[in-house]
């Protein structure tokens, strides 16, 4: 068991986290979660010992083992799998056949494990880093961004292996869908805080919600509270006969915490520009081959490959690395000609193409604003100062050198090149790298929204359940096209040599989806069970709601009285509207706890049951 405990760090001036405390029990495997920037890798860092904390600790218990992931290459042996043994245990001696089940599930194929590691590319050479802590069996796996250099298949046995594994796991990944899949708990760091719940990422960033919407109301209602005891101090305290009275308000005012209002974060917030397309096929694509030559052989990527976009489609491409998914996508681009076949582009189509090595092509001595003004072509400061401000790059932040930026803030800058031209076609290359999962989920929501047709290369599976229409599949002897969605491709092919995945054939009867009728009778279900629960609910809070403005207005009226009657020198009207007011106040403030009490209640049921409304898809 693992426990931090009071932990506080700063860097120039800038508060990462105060005071953060958590324990990593037994079996729990814990997700951590927060923007980028806000002490993630920095708590891995310290946890790690490669940095200090500037107060608090770190609690390991003796004996107790932490494995993680080092970027630094340094191999010692001669084969890949001789070097994956060297993580091994000292216990285990030579059962070499953990480390190929590791290596192979990271995508490392059995002619592989005898070649030198210096021969792999170093995302291979990461995944080897990786195949020998996952053999090495710490007691606490320590995992940061995990699936950045992995492809599908890896993520996805990756995902089986640590959900498998016995030990305790804390993980950073922008991967939510992962995320959600492997984590029992989520750590979040939040406004320089930590919080840790059981449960789904979802489930977090609900809870957050619904403390901060309760919080924000507390915190008017206390602010307007203290005017009142203001205002009646202020009128009353050169009365003598009201002396106890003002006291007693002084003493009330002195308890009354002061609340910050809470600072406005951040979020992605954009949207891709469409241009009208009025024909049917934006881009028709014939018996396309592509080919390069490795080590004076040549090697065929796809061939005779044909597909048509439609307009409006969302085509997903997937697949193991190193099979021609990024190559694809750079021949639709017209970055690469085919060797064979064609591509019939329509005249009027206009397309931006994301690249997730593009990034190189910034210019380390411009700035911000510079990139995304000379991408769009036309001038416009303003247009791209908007833009800027979109991509979180706002005020002087769009002046920054691109030199000073971090890979997150460059692939948003390769994001806002790509808002400056509206377009009809998006093709997107891994285009959730580097970001995090608020930037992802503001991603997927502009994709969504984009009018145009999107091509798309991701590993991220729930941008391929949210968005994949139809699918090109990398897989077998050459890539071919699935007309559905994710989740059908799963269902009726899977991918290969995944142990338990029935392949060519349809589920089981007992473990097919429902059909349409049954999946809109179930629906409907939980639409009317929402509706019935939640509208009660809500007409009780509404009615809470006008019972304390109309008790405001009472108590606006009794302290003008109450003005009036000590002018007036009216000691039975005092003491009568003394106790108005006490009563209208107490039961504004049983009211208050009523509504918190119904609205988290009632957002608790609303997610409940979008979860279950999510889940039949």
């Amino acid at each position: 068991m693992l426990a931090i405990e009071n932990l506080t760090k700063s860097y120039g001036g800038r508060t990462l986290f105060t005071d953060i405390s958590f324990k990593i029990n037994p079996k729990e495997r814990v997700g951590l979660v927060g923007r980028n920037g806000h002490g993630k890798t920095t708590l891995f860092r310290i946890i790690t010992e490669k940095e200090s904390a500037d107060s608090g600790g770190v609690s390991i218990p003796k004996l107790y083992s932490l494995g993680y992931v080092t970027q630094k290459i340094n191999f010692t042996q001669p084969t890949i799998l001789a070097e994956c043994m060297e993580g091994l245990p000292e216990t285990t001696g030579e059962l070499s056949w953990k480390a190929e089940k590791v290596l192979g599930g990271l995508g490392f194929a059995t002619k592989d494990f005898d070649s030198h590691p210096s021969s792999f590319s170093g995302g291979f050479q990461v995944r080897l880093n990786l195949a020998k802590v996952l053999v090495a069996e710490p007691d606490l796996l320590l995992l940061d961004e995990p699936t950045n250099y992995l492809d599908i298949t890896s993520i996805r046995w990756l995902e089986s292996f640590l959900i498998n594994r016995p030990g305790e796991i804390l993980l950073i990944t922008h991967d939510r869908g992962f995320m959600d899949k492997v984590a029992t708990h989520i750590v979040g760091l939040h406004r320089t805080r930590a919080k840790k719940i059981e449960g789904n990422t979802h489930k977090f960033y609900s809870q957050i919600a619904q403390e901060e919407d309760i919080y924000e109301k507390t915190r008017l209602n206390d602010e307007k509270k203290r005017k009142e005891t203001e205002l009646f101090i202020s009128r009353f305290r050169a009365k003598a006969r009201l002396a106890n009275m003002v006291q007693s308000r002084i003493k009330t005012l002195q308890k009354m915490e002061k609340k910050d209002k809470l600072v406005g974060l951040k979020n992605l917030d954009f949207s891709f520009r469409s241009i009208p397309f009025n024909a049917r096929f934006p881009l028709i694509v014939e018996d396309i081959s592509f080919s390069y030559n490795k080590d004076e052989e040549e090697s065929t990527l796809f061939e005779n490959l044909s597909f048509s976009v439609k307009a409006g489609d969302r085509i997903c491409v997937v697949g193991k690395n190193g099979k021609g998914k990024t190559t694809l996508l750079k021949v639709l681009s017209g970055d690469l000609k085919p060797d064979m076949g064609s591509i019939n582009r329509h005249p009027g189509v206009v397309s931006g193409y994301y690249e997730q090595t593009n990034v190189k092509s910034l210019v380390d001595y411009r700035t911000v604003e510079e990139e995304i003004l000379y991408a769009g072509g036309d001038g416009d400061r303003q247009t791209a100062r908007n833009i800027c401000g979109a991509m979180m790059f706002e005020g002087d932040d769009a002046l920054k050198k691109i030199s000073v930026l971090s890979g997150g803030e460059k692939s948003r800058i390769m994001l806002g090149k790509l808002l400056s031209t509206p377009c009809s076609l998006l093709i997107l290359d891994e285009p959730t790298n580097h970001l995090d999962m608020e930037s992802t989920d503001a991603l997927l929501t502009a994709i969504d929204e984009f009018e145009g047709a999107v091509i798309m290369v991701t590993h991220n599976e729930m941008f391929l359940d949210a968005a994949a229409q139809r699918l090109i599949v990398f897989q077998g002897e050459k890539p071919f096209v699935f007309e559905g969605g994710y989740l059908d491709f799963l269902d009726r092919i899977g991918w290969d040599d995944e142990e338990g995945v029935p392949k060519k054939i349809k589920q089981d009867a007992s473990n097919k989806k429902p059909g349409k009728k049954e999946l809109k009778r179930l629906r409907s279900d939980l639409v009317n069970k929402r509706s019935k629960m939640v509208r009660p609910m809500e007409k009780r809070i509404t009615a809470i709601e006008d019972r304390i403005d109309h008790l405001e207005n009472e108590l606006a009226q009794c302290n003008e009285k109450m003005q009036e009657a000590v002018e007036t020198n009216a000691p039975d009207t005092i003491a009568e509207l003394s106790r108005s007011i006490s009563a209208s106040e107490g039961e504004i403030d049983a009211l208050f706890s009523e509504m918190e009490e119904l609205s988290e209640e009632r957002d608790s049921l609303v997610v409940e049951i979008t979860e279950q409304l999510e889940a039949l898809g």
